[in-house]
């Protein structure tokens, strides 16, 4: 192939953002065509809506197959480039002045035919330059996509990492109010009581604030550093062939090491300080036998999706499917003070409190999830989520391993729940207006 052939068989396989032979080339709905690398760097650093580069039409769609007959196009014009440069680019042997056409995979070495057949090396298998590096390419753009990959799930995580400390600030901010309140209600003269109690809770808050800010720094350092890794591997896929294979063991090594380093997120926990005396008290409005049994094979809470907006796994809270045990008040309570004591030891998925409608058929229980205060359990992935509705609230406290207690102040519109064997406050529901019915409640749920 001439010069000029040569010339314009490149031209028409070259990637107008890198000016390089296409690498793993795609072709948007314009019909322009791009290194996925580039488009994929270049798509991720603009804005929305996605431009194409060239045209500056607008893409919808974020994903595209690769163009196979532009890849082997592209594989031929590196060839040929790179036979057209031989005489620039060749490595000679030193021993038997040939030049070295050859690599062996495993010593990552170019050879030389003789060399290729001497002992040390007769029993590894080699292969000719552009084969080998083309294999090369094909290894670092798997390992390129996996990096991609990584890259926007760590944004995800990163991104539940910032709305996680957001909850959290707005969290404690909430319970140094239900602290205040739970001390006001047991009596005026136990104020002093508290002040401990919201010194802990403010110095530990402020730990656990410095630690979340950073866990985003570290994910956020990381998250640049898998971006600048994508973009020396493609920088490297469009090396020669030559000194794409003496570095491709390096840069696999560098790359594997850093996917293992991956930073983990931190799992915000305040220590649950017990409330002196708080369960003699509760005890004073003790009621046995507040729930009925039944089994349930479909339970459903309405507007239960709306959970989600306070979610630390990001995912929806769709409660539906799987068999779940659940029981309910018999009676209704429509004023004075109410306790009761509920056993979770054994389960990991529940949900417990009152309502006010509870509608049920042969198979399937029905309650209105803005007209209930509930306590929800869920264990997703061996992490457990603790967290409460209206609004919907993640409680960033330790999961109760045994009994709960349920208090029910209607009076004065207010439901709490306690951790019977630490003595502790979990959450409270803070006065509002109640004038329906309220029915205890209890979901023992079986994982899916």
């Amino acid at each position: 192939m001439d010069s000029d052939t040569l010339e314009a068989f490149q031209s028409e396989l070259t990637c107008s953002i890198c000016m390089n032979c296409f690498l793993d080339p795609i072709t948007i709905d314009c019909g322009h065509s791009f290194c996925r690398p580039c488009l994929s760097l270049c798509w991720e650093e603009g804005q929305s809506p996605r431009n194409c580069p060239e045209c500056r039409g607008i893409e919808e769609r974020p994903h595209f197959q690769t163009n196979i007959v532009l890849k082997s196009l592209a594989s031929l014009a590196r060839q040929a480039r790179a036979d057209h440069d031989h005489s620039s680019e060749e490595q000679i042997c030193v021993t038997h002045q040939e030049a070295k056409g050859l690599f062996c995979e495993a010593d990552q070495t170019l050879l030389c035919g003789p060399c290729s057949e001497r002992p040390e090396h007769a029993a590894h298998s080699h292969s000719p330059i552009h084969k080998a590096a083309e294999e090369s390419r094909e290894k670092f753009l798997k390992r390129m996509s996996s990096l991609w990959k990584m890259r926007e799930e760590m944004q995800l995580i990163l991104n539940q990492e910032a709305k996680k400390t957001r909850s959290f600030k707005k969290y404690v901010t909430l319970r140094k109010v239900m602290i205040k309140f739970e001390y006001q209600r047991r009596h005026p003269l136990l104020q002093e009581e508290k002040k401990p109690h919201l010194e802990a809770l403010k110095k530990e808050a402020k730990e656990i604030c410095l630690q979340l800010k950073e866990s985003v720094f570290r994910m956020t350092q990381y998250i640049e550093r898998l971006r600048e890794m994508y973009r020396e591997l493609t920088e490297m896929c469009h090396k020669p062939d030559t000194e794409l294979l003496q570095a491709m063991g390096n840069v696999l090594e560098m790359t594997y090491l850093a996917q293992m380093q991956t930073p983990q997120p931190v799992n915000p926990e305040l220590t649950c300080w017990p409330v002196a005396g708080i369960l003699d008290t509760l005890n004073n409005f003790r009621v046995d036998n507040v729930l009925t049994q039944t089994t349930i094979h479909h339970l459903s809470l309405d507007d239960a999706s709306v959970m989600s907006g306070d979610d630390p796994q990001g995912m929806s809270r769709q409660l539906d499917g799987g068999e779940s045990f659940v029981a309910w008040g018999a009676q209704a309570f429509t004023s004075g003070r109410h306790y009761w004591e509920l056993d979770v030891t054994h389960f990991s998925n529940w949900i417990l409190g009152v309502s006010k409608d509870i509608l049920t058929s042969d198979t399937i229980i029905r309650i209105n999830y803005e007209e209930a205060f509930l306590l929800f359990s869920e264990k997703v992935n061996d992490q457990y989520s603790l967290f409460t509705n209206s609004p919907p609230l993640v409680q960033f406290v330790k999961r109760p391993l045994g009994k709960i207690g349920v208090f029910l102040d209607y009076d004065n519109g207010a439901l709490s729940f306690y951790d019977v064997s630490r003595g502790s406050l979990i959450h409270s529901f803070l006065p509002s207006s109640i004038s329906s019915p309220l029915k205890p409640f209890l979901c023992l749920r079986s994982p899916r």
